[in-house]
């Protein structure tokens, strides 16, 4: 036995358990513990990623992260082997995420795991291949960097970000679409067009088109939620598996796909899978045949791995709601700057606008509102914040917040947030400036209340229940979505430029100006009302889903 491994085997009980304190990796002991650990020559990668993954899980259960991070970090360094080396990278990588950081070694933990995927691939084992660039898709894509914090590194950066993805072997071949054997057809005449809507359990989406086909003489509608196939659902949330399939492997996996898909395909002229999600991966790994496929993408499936397990040439169109989120998508996704690339549309949701529009009550002038509240980017510490600037000029303002309150509980930078946010209702509730109206049945009803429409948002697809506000008559107010400020498209191409404010100063300013008079308040309101109504009523959009979904009816 070497004299290494006889000092290892006679490291401290805190060592072996574990449990070791930050302070004492300082001094004695335990500083010759930890200097084993890291950086003792001689000891094998697995030895050394075993002790330090022991010793960082100890620190990081005693609430000494930093400790457990540079534990992992400083014997990733020493690591020689590719597959310990990504396991303490994802290690540490993983210990942030949970206390709601971003990684510092974000980027070398997902290389890392990328490089052994294309080891792995390069040996022919597509399933630890697929296994590893899933791996590295989650720690990319995780909710903390994008959803839970007012910031996101892709929406920076989109193409410095995804560059160790595009670097990767793994992520070109998953990129690599398969293609169809024959182009769609046209719905046979003599018979109504059928149409498939696919969904997994979020249809809010689609009730106006829905309807509005199912009303069309010459169509025929069926309608599938992978939530009530729990075969067809578990195939659609395998993201190993539907990985393995498109690097070549698992064709039992292809083998299921084809067997549950077929007689849904086969009755199917056109299949409009909305969101861009599980349900959009599965379709797209079998070919569809003659079978048209459009699929519809909002705003969270950017800043999510699947855009990366479609298949798009087997998509025939793809719809954004915004034409800032194609542009990031775009950026994002290797796959949508091949050849083979579905014909990209803009289309903004289907909204029933006119039933919003009724009389405004007399207080309503003064009160701000906000709707959709629930995800850190709603941002309402924004409206919070114009809300105090107004104050300090009128004790009259105050802001409705309708829907249900932030949620906290995914994630520890999401419960950040919420502390936040709900330190700052407790201040302002009790005297009446701030009022949570929560999940409202009738919000038409509740905005004849409402004077100012907000959109406090760092980033939106299209922001229904803003529109839905302006349309009722309420004065519009938006931010810069800080995500697309200054980008070639965003809050300011797509609405008016007097709706747009750059900060809550200038929000501020805006109401003030706007709310000065009644006949001012009154006068501005009806001007985005009837915008609203022009440009996003759904008689308006309903045109362009015709076109896009029953061009020959």
């Amino acid at each position: 036995m070497t004299t290494v491994k006889r000092r290892v085997l006679g490291l401290p009980a805190a060592v072996a358990r574990g449990t070791l304190h930050p302070k004492v990796l300082r001094t004695g002991a335990g500083a010759r513990a930890w200097r084993l650990v890291v950086t003792a020559p001689g000891l094998s990668d697995s030895v050394r990623s075993r002790l330090a993954r022991r010793v960082g899980g100890g620190l990081d259960r005693a609430n000494r992260p930093e400790g457990a991070v540079l534990t992992l970090s400083s014997a990733a360094r020493r690591t020689t082997g590719a597959r310990h080396r990504a396991d303490l990278l994802g290690e540490a990588a993983r210990i942030e995420l949970a206390r709601g950081r971003v990684p510092r070694a974000l980027t070398a933990a997902v290389t890392a795991e990328l490089a052994c995927g294309d080891a792995r691939l390069a040996a022919g084992d597509t399933k630890a291949a697929a296994a590893s660039v899933i791996r590295a898709l989650r720690l990319a894509f995780h909710r903390v960097l994008h959803f839970d914090r007012t910031t996101s590194p892709l929406a920076d950066d989109p193409r410095a970000y995804t560059a160790p993805l595009r670097g990767s072997a793994t992520v070109r071949a998953l990129s690599k679409g398969a293609g169809r054997a024959t182009e769609p057809a046209a719905a046979p005449a003599g018979r109504p067009m059928r149409l498939l809507f696919v969904t997994r359990g979020n249809a809010n989406f689609l009730q106006q088109i829905r309807d509005h086909c199912e009303a069309h003489p010459g169509v025929e509608v069926r309608s599938l939620d992978l939530k009530d196939e729990p075969d067809l659902d578990g195939l659609a949330t395998s993201l190993t598996r539907i990985a393995a399939h498109r690097l070549g492997g698992d064709a039992e996996f292809g083998r299921q796909a084809e067997e549950l898909l077929r007689p849904h395909l086969d009755w199917a002229d056109t299949v409009f899978v909305d969101w861009c999600v599980g349900p959009a991966a599965i379709f797209t790994s079998v070919d569809p045949g003659d079978t048209r496929i459009v699929v519809r993408l909002h705003s969270a499936e950017t800043f999510s791995l699947w855009p990366f397990l479609v298949d798009f040439s087997r998509v025939d169109d793809l719809v954004f709601v915004g034409a800032h989120l194609r542009d990031l998508t775009v950026a994002t996704v290797p796959q949508l700057s091949s050849e083979r690339v579905p014909k990209l549309h803009v289309i903004a949701n289907a909204m029933d606008l006119a039933s919003h529009v009724r009389p405004k009550s007399d207080d309503a002038r003064f009160t701000l509102g906000l709707t959709g509240i629930s995800s850190v980017a709603k941002d309402p510490r924004w409206a919070i914040e114009v809300l105090r600037i107004l104050r300090e000029e009128d004790s009259r303002y105050r802001l409705f917040l309708l829907g249900e309150d932030v949620d906290g509980k995914l994630s520890a930078a999401a419960r950040s947030y919420a502390r936040q946010y709900r330190r700052d209702v407790a201040e302002l509730e009790p005297s009446g400036a701030v009022r949570r109206l929560g999940q409202l049945d009738d919000v038409p009803a509740a905005l004849t209340d409402v004077g100012v429409i907000l959109s406090s948002s760092v980033r939106e697809s299209f922001h229904c229940g803003f529109v839905e506000g302006a349309a009722s008559g309420a004065v519009p107010v938006g931010r810069d979505w800080p995500f697309f400020a200054g980008k070639a498209n965003g809050a300011r191409t797509l609405f008016p430029a007097d709706w747009v404010v750059g900060t809550a100063q200038e929000a501020a300013d805006r109401i003030l100006e706007v709310t000065a008079t009644p006949e001012r308040w009154l006068k501005a309101g009806q001007a985005a009302s009837a915008h609203a109504l022009a440009a996003w009523d759904w008689p308006v959009v309903r045109e362009e889903f015709d076109r896009l979904l029953l061009p020959d009816r």
